[in-house]
Formats: structure tokens, sequence, C-alpha cells
């Protein structure tokens, strides 16, 4: 029986993931409990088990006295030296308390409890391997679709995600593999609870970290993500080092990169912008793939004015004003547009009020006669 318990300790370690100490730890648990369920059973008796043999012993601590008065804490100095002929009164023996008939009693104590310490170590180890992935990206396979809400598997566990982190553009099958964001991991009773996502914007930047080796190692560092999921994003990069271009690094060879990552988000179309330290050329860029004439900033207020040629405009603002939607959300400013005509009719109507003082200060001057008009009545006259 005892290599069975061992065997049985080292498959399920290896099956389960679990450590043998903490396996035996709760069979130690599992055997005391047991034990203290017995009539006669010692309040104060501990369990050993021996990991390399399997044996286990239940034993109760005892004081060695002349007379003994409680039987559960004290044992007689003619007992105790039957185990010992060295014992002395005063000394502390370790009794062998196990009862005759515990093998049985253990073992079904034990396959009950030993089951459901197994699941709560299972449980706890799913919640620390994908609590530390928080943030991150992983990929499962879709198990089963239940009231919009999609089920991925993980392998150890299921992610749930949900209809409110799923791309509105994007159709979900049973068996397909798919790439996930990792927004929350929660403990519960039933073990832990995966909360995944398409949606989130931290998707789009984990993905750029895979598929471009120079953001990965730092050399090119993305510095904001602006996403409408499954329409349209736009990523700002820069570059530490000089002789790196950033937005190229991004693209790849013939676009490889950048299309791994919109065949990977079904699509989705993806701008990358070089970001600027100087608010005025970073707006310009964000504003790609518009051509821009100006940039006014305001930095008090956070707002900037741009002005782009006639025929730019509505590639400017974009479908439904998209793309300056997402400019501003990347970039964190305010953004006016105006066309170049628009501009130029600003200025016009500024500037005939101008003209309109000017000519009232003429008039003015007409109005009113000069030292030399003025003519002073004589006697006579």
């Amino acid at each position: 029986m005892n290599k069975e318990l061992l065997n049985a300790i080292a498959y399920l370690s290896k099956e389960k993931g679990v450590s043998s100490d903490v396996i035996c730890d709760s069979l130690e648990a599992v055997l005391i409990t047991a034990y203290k369920k017995e009539p006669d059973a010692n309040p104060t008796a501990e369990v050993t088990l021996n990991r390399t043999t399997g044996d286990y012993q239940i034993q109760a601590a005892k004081t060695v006295v002349d007379d003994v008065e409680d039987e559960n804490i004290e044992i007689s100095l003619d007992k105790a030296r039957l185990i010992d002929p060295g014992y002395e009164v005063g000394d502390i023996v370790n009794v062998d308390v196990t009862p005759a008939n515990f093998g049985r009693i253990a073992a079904q104590a034990a396959k009950q409890v030993m089951i459901q310490r197994l699941r709560e170590a299972e449980r706890n180890i799913v919640y620390d391997e994908f609590s530390d992935r928080m943030d991150d990206i992983i990929t499962g396979i879709i198990q089963r679709i239940e009231n919009k809400s999609v089920y991925v598997d993980l392998g150890k566990a299921e992610a749930i995600l949900p209809a409110s982190e799923q791309i509105p553009t994007e159709t979900y099958t049973v068996g397909q593999r798919i790439k996930c964001y990792v927004v929350e991991v929660r403990k519960t009773t039933k073990g832990a609870q995966i909360l995944v996502s398409r949606t989130h914007p931290g998707l789009l930047k984990r993905l750029f970290e895979l598929e471009v080796p120079e953001i990965y190692e730092g050399v090119v560092e993305l510095k904001s993500v602006a996403r409408e999921p499954g329409r349209r994003s736009k990523v700002a990069v820069y570059s530490r080092d000089e002789n790196v271009d950033s937005v190229g690094a991004c693209v790849g060879p013939k676009g490889v990169r950048v299309q791994n990552i919109v065949s990977e988000l079904q699509n989705e179309k993806i701008d990358i912008v070089k970001w600027d330290e100087d608010p005025a050329v970073y707006i310009a860029n964000a504003l790609s793939p518009a051509q821009v004439i100006s940039v006014t900033v305001d930095e008090a207020e956070k707002s900037s004015g741009v002005v782009v040629p006639d025929y730019q405009l509505s590639l400017a603002i974009g479908k439904a004003g998209q793309n300056a939607r997402l400019a501003a959300k990347l970039t964190n400013w305010k953004i006016d547009i105006k066309s170049e005509s628009q501009a130029a009719e600003s200025f016009d109507d500024d500037a005939p009020e101008a003209a309109e003082a000017d000519d009232m200060d003429v008039l003015s001057e007409m109005a009113l006669p000069s030292d030399d008009d003025t003519t002073v009545p004589t006697e006579g006259e």
C-alpha cells in the first residue's frame, strides 16, 4: 500500500502539475482529520508521513510521569522504558497511537479530501500562471459560443471573450485559433476567471512587439496607439537610433510585418506615423495620409489649427471624421482642420473690418476743415 501511495503521489504531481510536497502536506492534513474522528482519538496527536518510503504514523507527545492522571498527555515510566530504557521522568515521548483498523478509514478519507485539495492546488496554479500574463497576448482555440460570449480554450484554463470586447466586424467560429489580450484575471470559487479582449489597444501594441524585433529590443519605441477596432488604427513610433527608420522597421520588407498584424485583426487598416517632440510636426504626421500645409498650436489649450489643400480636406477628416478623430486620440490634442480656401476666407472675413475702420478715419479727416481752410470773420462782413 505504501508503494501504491508513493506511485499515486508521483502520478498526481506529474499529471496535475502540483508539487509532491503540496500533495504530501494535504495528505498529512487529511490523515489527522480522519484520525480525530475516531472515538478514542488523542487531541494532541500529529501525523508524520515518510516521503521516501510512504509510511505514515500518528503520534502523540506524552510526558513521562510516575503516576498517570491523563493518558492523552502522560505515560508511565515503565511504559516509556519499554520504548527506550533511557527515558526518565519529565522526558517527552512520541507514542504511536495509530488505530489498528486505521488503514481502510484513512484510505477512504484521503481519497475524498485529496481530490478537493488537488483541485484547489490546481486552481491556484492556474491563477498564478495567468495573473502573471496580465496585459499580454495569449493564443487559444474557440471552444464554444454562448449568449454572445466566446469561450476560448487556453489548455489549462478557459478564457471569456465578452461581446463588449469583440471586434464588431469579426465573425467567430468554434475551432478557430485567435490571439487575445488578457485584461483581467479573477480568483473565484470555481477557479481562475480570465477576461480577454480583441478590442483593447494593448492587443495592437503587443502584436507589433511580436512582429517587429526592433520594438521588442527597445530600439524602436511605440509611443502611442489609437484604435477603432475592426476599422482603422494609428500608431506613433520613434527610433532611438538615428540609423533605424522607425516607420520602415514596423512596415517590414515589402510590408510583411504590418500585413501579418492586419491579417490577425481581420484586415483592420493601420497607419504608422513618426512621433515627434514638436507638437506641430507630430500633429501633421498623425493626419497621414493627408498632406498638411501648416499647423498652429496653442500649448495652453492643447489645441491646434491645421490647414490642408482643398483637395485633401476630405482625406484629412476621413470618413465620418475617422482620420481626424484617430489623430486627436493619438496625439491627445484638439485638432481643427480647414482647407486652404476656408482659411483664406477666414482671413478675408477679418480683413474688411480693418478696411472699414481705415475708411472711417479717412472720411472723418475729410469732414473736418483744415487750418488753412478756416476763415476768421472781419468787421463789416
